[in-house]
């Protein structure tokens, strides 16, 4: 290590400041829309269900009239997906997808100087705490305000960034050898 690098490394090192994560985030779930409405499947809009939060599709399409009619809110590309209930509950994953939610996701967004990748990391690391601490029996629930005030630690901008970099480029490491 250089004294360049040791300098730069002294900069970045400082203690993680420990914070609620609804303090930096902004989170939402959405709804489903009636399936005795016709009208509001089959449509174009990605539906997203909590076992299909990791993938690249859907099996479900709703239609601009079920998201503008129910309480299923739209998801974007990049945006942390936390999944509540059931068989899936702590799962989480960076959406491939942009898309619609129901009731069962939490949708979390980090605000400016903070990392979507870092935080979803850390959600995916912690989960058997998190489910262990908060699900009662087999198949329990998560609720969004349960997730909203987890305590993370939290490092640097600068940090979050390398850290999200970093596991990232692992998760594509270790997909490629998996299609192998």
């Amino acid at each position: 290590m250089t004294r360049n690098d040791a300098q730069k490394f002294l900069q970045i090192k400082h203690a993680w400041e420990q914070r609620k994560l609804k303090d930096f985030t902004l989170s939402y779930s959405g709804g489903t829309p009636s399936v005795s409405n016709k009208n509001y499947y089959n449509g174009t809009i990605p539906f997203i269900r909590s076992g299909e939060i990791s993938g690249e599709r859907t099996e479900l399409f709703i239609t601009e009239e079920g998201l503008n009619k129910s309480s299923a809110k739209r998801v974007h590309k990049g945006q942390i997906l936390y999944a509540l209930y059931g068989a899936t509950s702590g799962e989480v994953s960076l959406s491939k997808i942009d898309g619609a939610i129901n009731q069962a996701i939490l949708a979390i967004s980090t605000k400016e100087g903070y990392s979507n990748a870092f935080l979803s990391f850390w959600l995916r690391k912690e989960k058997d705490r998190i489910t262990a601490t908060f699900l009662q029996g087999g198949q329990g629930n998560l609720s969004g305000e349960i997730v909203k005030n987890l305590i993370v630690p939290v490092p640097s901008q600068l940090e979050q960034t390398k850290i999200g970099d970093l596991f990232n480029q692992l998760d594509g490491i270790i997909t490629l050898h998996q299609r192998e």
